[in-house]
């Protein structure tokens, strides 16, 4: 079948809709008709080449939508489910899925590369063949992807919302209670409020944070944080650690989660020197792969017994994670609605990322057209 997909030939060149052929599932894979798709950071720097993924690739990593068809041996999902896509697949065999990491599962080393299994990309066209960002695409009206990268929402969820939780709220979410575990009385910086900062803020808040403190250079961004729970918005990690000090007797902050977009070695040595004794750092935004932006007095690092660590897809178990988001949206302890600022066509989705790299976003989502 054909259909239209938004794709990256080249690093730092805008974003192309191309019609592309699509094989149809075979073993364990199903085919998706997408009806919505979140737009993330993480393909911004696919897009710019921050990080190194083969080409050409459809991007898209946050989606949601319905499945149309399944291949032999699927169990996972039937046609007509819907579904919200995990941007790391799961296996549920591998080591760390079966310790209950799934957010590491051996099955996501091949997510810049973009094939499915096997080395078999479903996606043709003028350029051969194509990888799909995660092994998703979710910039594509439909594509075939593997069971193991679906989850089963309820029917009456809203898709357009339900997006959202295959990437950004559980990342920013699950840095927050599951990576920093977030107390109540906790003392929290969280530096960087965008599609996955303001999830950190809702996420500390609801793990009781005491002092909530956002770091955002945009004003709508430090609203926002304040709308969702933050108790205090400030410009600066300056500000910020001067503020934790003052409220803690001079300690520091708890626990800081960093979840700015690019995240440097200036943005690392601030949340460090802002975080108190015993206190932990958690490092969700990424940088490119080569670069080195944790440069840190160790003996402080030692005399201070502070913890630094990487958290990814919020230290999340997707198959039980996501409906338990969900189900947080549905009681009304998380928002999604509210996050959202701005919907696009496919074909707007240059427009949806210079919105995002302006800062105008706290979400943007890409809703298809069929």
């Amino acid at each position: 079948m054909k259909t239209k997909a938004a794709v990256v030939y080249e690093a730092g060149k805008p974003i192309e809709i191309e019609e592309l052929e699509l094989d149809g599932p075979q073993q364990g894979e199903v085919l998706i008709r997408y009806t919505h798709a979140g737009l993330c950071h993480s393909d911004v720097h696919i897009a710019h080449g921050d990080l190194e993924a083969r080409l050409p690739m459809v991007l898209g990593h946050e989606g949601a939508g319905i499945i149309e068809d399944v291949g032999p041996g699927v169990t996972r999902v039937k046609p007509g489910d819907h579904v919200v896509c995990s941007f790391i697949p799961n296996c549920g065999v591998c080591r760390w899925c079966a310790t209950g990491q799934q957010a590491i599962c051996d099955m996501g080393a091949t997510i810049l590369e973009g094939y499915l299994p096997g080395e078999r990309f479903p996606f043709t066209g003028p350029k051969g063949q194509y990888g799909a960002m995660c092994m998703l695409g979710t910039f594509s009206q439909y594509s075939t992807i593997h069971q193991n990268s679906v989850v089963k929402v309820d029917d009456d969820l809203p898709l357009d919302k339900a997006v959202l939780v295959g990437c950004g709220v559980p990342t920013g979410w699950g840095s927050a209670v599951n990576a920093a575990k977030v107390e109540p009385g906790d003392t929290v910086i969280v530096a960087g409020v965008g599609g996955i900062g303001i999830n950190a803020v809702q996420g500390a808040r609801y793990a009781g944070a005491k002092n909530l403190i956002a770091v955002d250079p945009l004003a709508n961004k430090r609203e926002k944080a304040m709308e969702l729970g933050a108790t205090h918005a400030v410009a600066t990690a300056a500000e910020a650690g001067d503020l934790a000090r003052a409220m803690t007797n001079g300690n520091g902050a708890d626990k800081t989660i960093v979840t700015a977009g690019i995240v440097t070695e200036e943005i690392v040595t601030g949340a460090f020197e802002n975080t108190g004794k015993g206190g932990t750092v958690v490092l969700t935004g990424l940088n490119k792969l080569s670069t080195t932006n944790v440069t840190l007095p160790g003996s402080i690092l030692t005399l201070f017994k502070k913890t630094v660590k990487g958290s990814l897809f919020g230290d999340c178990n997707p198959t039980v994670d996501i409906p338990k988001i969900l189900g947080l949206y549905q009681s009304g302890d998380l928002k999604l609605d509210e996050i959202i600022t701005r919907t696009y066509t496919l074909d707007q989705v240059n427009e949806g990322y210079d919105d995002l790299l302006n800062g105008k976003n706290v979400r943007g989502v890409l809703v298809h057209e069929h």
